[in-house]
């Protein structure tokens, strides 16, 4: 069994409120678990109306699967006009 992490810090620089932010990570999350079946969280700068921290998590026997998923995800998260990309981190279980 694998297990796959992928970590994803965001800047939403159109954000001016936690309200804001969280229709943005909303649609991201809502996106992301309906189009690749993986589990996601926001899981650091939950005061942050500019800033967020995305925990993704994919289970499975085939890693080289799993690195897709978690790719793709990254490239959807990427590819999202009202957020920006800064760090991301892959780990592996």
């Amino acid at each position: 069994m694998h297990v796959g992490t992928l970590t994803i810090h965001l800047r939403i620089p159109q954000s001016h409120s936690l309200k804001e932010k969280r229709k943005v990570i909303s649609g991201i999350k809502d996106r992301l678990r309906q189009k690749f079946n993986i589990s996601i969280a926001e899981i650091e700068d939950n005061d942050l109306w500019q800033s967020a921290v995305l925990g993704l998590a994919v289970v499975g026997n085939d890693r080289r699967f799993l690195e897709s998923v978690l790719s793709q995800a990254e490239n959807y998260v990427l590819s999202r006009p009202e957020v920006i990309v800064g760090q991301s981190e892959l780990e592996w279980r």
